[in-house]
Parts: structure tokens; C-alpha cells; sequence
């Protein structure tokens, strides 16, 4: 039995709208639970769950469904650096401010 936990509320959220927007994807193609279940490996109450946005369905489980709704493509976006601002702001702000090449022995240089 997995450990119970209890994810803070942004999260909770988060996973609500992501189930509510599975399901309606779902109705918009007119799919039954089975089928979808069927295609995605998992049961229909899983699906039930994913559904509801319950926070003890494995991201894999999520992402089986997406798949089998043609929508997979949309997660591998969630967290790409185009997407993430903190991210960059961060990296760039480490960037050294000047760079100096590190001359080898025996080089000669035009000047």
C-alpha cells in the first residue's frame, strides 16, 4: 500500500484541473472510460482517479493516459528550459562577467 501523503494545495489543484482537462478531452472525443483505459494499460478506476485529479496516481500512470489521448506531447514541455524563467534567470546570473583564455606554452600570438 503506498505511504499516504498530503501535497500542498497548489498541487492538489494543479492535478484537479489537469484531471478535469483529461476528461473533457476525453468526452470531446466521445471515448468510454474503457476504451481509454484500455489504450493508456491501466483500469478504469484508475482512470476514475486520474479523473478526479487524486495526488496517489503515478505521474506514468498520467502520462499513459495523455498518450491515449493523443496529448502526450504537451508534457515533456512542462519543465523544458524554454519554459523555465527562474531557471535561466539563475544560470545567467552566474555567468562570469569577463573571460580570459588561458594561453598554452610555446603559443605565439598576432598582433
Amino acid at each position: 500500500m503506498p505511504t499516504p501523503h498530503n501535497p500542498p494545495a497548489a498541487v492538489r489543484r494543479a492535478l484537479r484541473k489537469l484531471g478535469a482537462d483529461i476528461h473533457d478531452a476525453r468526452r470531446r472525443r466521445r471515448l468510454p472510460m474503457a476504451v481509454v483505459a484500455e489504450r493508456a494499460f491501466t483500469s478504469r478506476s484508475t482512470l476514475q482517479k486520474v479523473e478526479a485529479g487524486d495526488t496517489n496516481v503515478s505521474i506514468g500512470i498520467y502520462a499513459g493516459v495523455l498518450q491515449a489521448l493523443g496529448l502526450l506531447d504537451g508534457l515533456g514541455e512542462i519543465a523544458d528550459i524554454g519554459n523555465d524563467l527562474v531557471g535561466q534567470a539563475l544560470a545567467s546570473a552566474e555567468l562570469p562577467k569577463h573571460v580570459h583564455l588561458k594561453r598554452t606554452a610555446g603559443s605565439t600570438r598576432d598582433v
